[in-house]
Order: structure tokens, then C-alpha cells, then sequence
């Protein structure tokens, strides 16, 4: 067991959040004290896979490799005490996913066929509630709980371009680098997304608004690190990193509608705006390009690829349903209300 000595202390990275369980709060205080995390084994086996506090540990855990955290050292990034318990936490999380999704389709062509087409009934999009009847309180609860993604968008994808080669990788790093503003850092998606979120008068603070991000939220932010970082889990990422390109488009346009209808901002509705074009032409990439490139050099991925693009369509029903289970009785889908900033 080692003890770890906090020292550094960072400028960009995010505040620590209180626990919402045994799990997270261990993880918590031991960020906090560099000490082991300090739980019960049989914890990990009884925690709820889909619940507040496994994802919210996971999420903790997960952070230390993009911009940790305030006053935690960066070295608690390979702490093998906290590694120990993210593997723990992985597995119960995948093997919830691979449990949720037994007829999971095998091919690429079955897994992408109901996502290919914009279906006719948009009953439970959350876009198209937000195009159509959302008000701005909502806008800008959507806009809250997307920031613990969009503020780091691409962050989690570009894991996967060193364990690409040829076709795919080049593919891979293209899009990435419209991502990532295409050489501009005024054209970077997360920053974007900051301007957003300062038409909609919320701060736009790395990792902000985690403490009333609900579970379900959670989960569609860890799925991406989960995979990126396991390269055994590369095709799943490349699954889902698809799976987000190939629905981001219209949904984004909805979206845009949304923030004009409301008078959200021209920051607010360029975000999306600049989606809508962007995504179209990164669709056609990643399929043709990422996962053709991927399955010509390594087959065998196939129903990772598969399995990727069915986890993300889970995990953002599932959102989509909190969310629009809260809305339907008019209360709030984070954990707590916004406040202006």
C-alpha cells in the first residue's frame, strides 16, 4: 500500500465533489489525503453498476488522466491502489453494459442500420423536445449536464489514434483535428462549447457543474473513457466515437432551432449550428474511412465495433429517459437547480 503526498496543486484541472456512497467517497478522500482508498471488498461486488455512486467513483477515477483535479497530485494518476479499484468498477460497469444488451448485433451494417435512417417517431429525443416545446430552463439544464463531455470533447476519442494504423488512423486524426479547431484555438469544439454556456449565463469551468450531474449523465461520459483507455477496448471506441458522429448532425440541427426559438445566443446556437455541416462530412469519414480502414486491418473487431455503437444508444436512452421523466413533472434533471452566474 502506498501513501501519496498531495503537492501539486493545478490551474485547469477540477474541483472534488463530495461522495454519494461508500465507493465514491473513499475515492474522495483518498484524492484528498493521499492515502489508499479505504473500502470494503464486497462493496465493489453489491454497488448498483448503474447508480450514483459506482459512476461517480469511475468518473473521480477517470479524471485523474485528462486534468485531475485541484490540490491532487498528478502522480495519483498511476496510483495502483486507485487503478486496483477503477478495474474493479470497469468490470461491474461492462459486464452491466454486455448484461443490458444480450442481442447486441454482431455485423457493423445491423448495429448502424437504426441509426442510418431519422426515424419518423422522435417520441423520447431529447432534441426534438427542445426544438419543439423546451423552454430555456431546460436549454440550459441540457447544456449543464452535456459541459461534463463537451468541455473536453474529443479528449476521450483521441486515445484510441496510436492503436490505429493506415486508413483508419489517418482518418481518425482528421477528424480529430477539425475537433480541435483545425489549427485554431478560437475554433476548438470545447471552446465553443464554453461560449455556449456563457450565453446561457452558466459558468463555463472545467468539470463545473459534476456535483448535480445525475448518474445517467455520468455514464454516457464514462463509457468513453472506459474504452479509450483499455486498448483490448479500441473497437468499441471506434463503435461508439461512429455511433456519436453518425446521430450528431441532425440532432444538432434540432438542437440549433432549439437555441434560436428561445433566444439562447448566437454562441449558444453556433455550437450547434457549426455541427450540423461539420458532423455530416465526419459521418462519412469515420464509417468509410475509420471503421473501414479498422475491419480491413483487424476483422476479428468487428463485434467490438458493433458492441460500441449498442452501448452509446443504451446509455443515451437511458439519459434521455431521466431527463424526460423530470421534465414531464416539471422538476429539475440535475441533482440540484442552476443558478445564474
Amino acid at each position: 500500500m502506498t501513501t501519496w503526498s498531495p503537492t501539486t496543486s493545478h490551474v485547469i484541472g477540477a474541483r472534488l465533489v463530495e461522495g454519494r456512497g461508500p465507493l465514491s467517497k473513499a475515492v474522495v478522500t483518498s484524492l484528498r489525503t493521499g492515502t489508499p482508498p479505504a473500502y470494503a471488498p464486497d462493496t465493489v461486488g453489491d454497488v448498483d453498476p448503474w447508480g450514483e455512486d459506482l459512476q461517480l467513483a469511475l468518473h473521480l477515477l477517470y479524471e485523474l488522466h485528462y486534468r485531475g483535479f485541484d490540490g491532487v497530485d498528478d502522480d495519483r494518476e498511476w496510483d495502483p491502489d486507485l487503478l486496483r479499484l477503477r478495474r474493479h468498477l470497469e468490470n461491474r460497469f461492462l459486464d452491466a453494459l454486455r448484461t443490458a444488451l444480450p442481442d447486441t448485433p454482431r455485423t457493423v451494417a445491423e448495429a448502424f442500420a437504426p441509426v442510418l435512417v431519422e426515424p419518423v417517431d422522435l417520441t423520447g429525443s431529447l432534441s426534438h423536445r427542445l426544438e419543439t416545446t423546451g423552454e430555456l430552463w431546460q436549454l440550459r439544464e441540457y447544456a449543464a449536464l452535456r459541459s461534463l463531455y463537451h468541455l473536453k470533447e474529443a479528449d476521450p476519442h483521441a486515445w484510441v489514434i496510436p492503436r490505429l494504423t493506415g486508413r483508419a488512423k489517418a482518418a481518425m486524426v482528421a477528424i480529430e483535428y477539425d475537433e480541435f479547431g483545425a489549427g485554431r484555438a478560437d475554433r476548438v469544439h470545447a471552446r465553443l462549447y464554453a461560449d455556449l454556456m456563457g450565453d446561457l449565463g452558466l459558468d463555463p469551468a472545467y468539470g463545473h457543474y459534476l456535483d448535480q450531474a445525475p448518474a445517467p449523465l455520468l455514464a454516457t461520459v464514462n463509457v468513453m473513457s472506459l474504452f479509450g483507455l483499455h486498448r483490448a477496448l479500441r473497437g468499441a471506441l471506434v463503435g461508439h466515437f461512429a455511433c456519436v458522429e453518425v446521430t450528431s448532425s441532425p440532432g444538432s440541427r434540432r438542437l440549433a432551432r432549439a437555441m434560436r426559438r428561445c433566444g439562447a445566443g448566437p454562441a449558444a446556437e453556433h455550437f450547434y449550428a457549426e455541427h450540423v455541416e461539420a458532423d455530416a462530412v465526419h459521418e462519412q469519414v469515420v464509417r468509410h474511412e475509420v471503421i473501414g480502414g479498422l475491419l480491413a486491418d483487424e476483422p476479428v473487431l468487428e463485434t467490438d465495433i458493433a458492441f460500441g455503437c449498442a452501448a452509446t444508444l443504451l446509455l443515451e436512452d437511458r439519459l434521455a429517459a431521466h431527463i424526460g421523466a423530470a421534465w414531464d413533472q416539471n422538476r429539475s434533471a440535475l441533482r440540484t437547480l442552476l443558478l445564474m452566474s
